[in-house]
This record gives C-alpha cells, structure tokens and sequence, in this order.
C-alpha cells in the first residue's frame, strides 16, 4: 500500500493510515520508519525524525480517537484529542536583530513529533467544529474517510481519479451492456 493524503484535512490523511476498515483493516503504521515517513510526505517534517515505538502507539491512538471524535464522539476521545492539542504548544517568535535590521525567527519545536500530533489533533477540532462534513468514501471496496467541503455535501468518493472514476466506468458499462441486451 501506498500513502494516499486524498482525506482534505491531515487529521483525516492520518486517520485514513489504517486502510480497509470495513474489513479487518490494513495497518500502514507499521513501526518509527513507517510514522517517520508518513510525517515526511504529510509535511509535518523536513529532515530526520527521532521516531520511537511509543510514538506509533500514541499517534495510533490519537488516529482513532480522531476517527471517532469525526463521527460519534465520546468523552475519552475528546480528552485525548484536547491532550495532545494541549502538549507541544508551538515555540514562541522571537526577535532577532541581524546586520541592524529585525526580523521574526520561529524556533524549532523541542519535540517535532509531539508537535506534529499537537497539529493533528488542533486540526481535529476545526473539522470537528466548522461547517464541512466528514464521510465515509462510496466504494464498496474503499472506506477512506474525507472532508466533503462541496456546496450540496454530497461528495461520494474519496477521490474522482480513483473510486470516482472507476464507480461511472462500471456504471458506464452497466448502462452499455444493459443497451446491447
């Protein structure tokens, strides 16, 4: 399996890192290399990440309590989403005067996973508490789940260039053999 970051929000593209729930799930958090690289391609880093096994537990279990939060909340979800929003708080700009002139540095977090977590679950809440619905992808063989910003909410798919697309070619066929018969 490949990564895929079709869920329109992070929470969602980490959420959809256990493929295949509507059968008995497909893990892609395997171990520190596989969050390590998920952090990567999501843009949460930019070089090497320290990566422990007890931050593929916890970013699994901020994983589903996201999912859950998204759809039928319950109070240890929300305080574990609210927990890890809470525990890497983003560095304060500081001043720097350089060559007589000033300008604004960001420090680099002390803990850049806590951090990423920390914005995962800050994204969580925004979707949990905005106008946009979070839904399941249509296929039958899919299961993503995506912010379905569209103006009616009745996005189907979790992407037209994968489920969407094959969804109208079977119906295409469908409506063309049905014709030949």
């Amino acid at each position: 399996m490949e990564w895929v970051f079709d869920g329109g929000r992070p929470c969602l593209d980490l959420v959809n890192t256990l493929r295949s729930r509507h059968d008995d799930g497909v893990e892609l958090l395997t171990g520190p290399d596989a969050l390590a690289e998920w952090l990567a391609r999501a843009g949460f880093t930019t070089g090497p990440m320290p990566v422990t096994a007890g931050n593929v537990l916890a970013a699994k279990a901020l994983r589903e309590a996201i999912d859950r939060v998204l759809r039928e909340p319950e109070e240890m979800d929300v305080d574990l989403v609210n927990n890890a929003a809470a525990a890497a708080p983003a560095p304060p700009p500081r001043l720097v005067l350089a060559d007589g002139r000033l300008r604004r540095e960001v420090p680099a977090p002390k803990d850049p996973v806590a951090s990423a977590f920390a914005a995962l679950a800050a994204d969580a809440i925004d979707l949990a508490t905005g106008e946009a619905a979070v839904r399941i992808c249509a296929a039958d063989d899919c299961g993503l789940r995506f912010c379905d910003a569209s103006p009616r909410r009745n996005r189907q798919w979790c992407s037209m260039s994968r489920c969407g697309n094959r969804a109208k070619a079977r119906a295409h066929y469908a409506r063309a053999s049905a014709r030949e018969d």
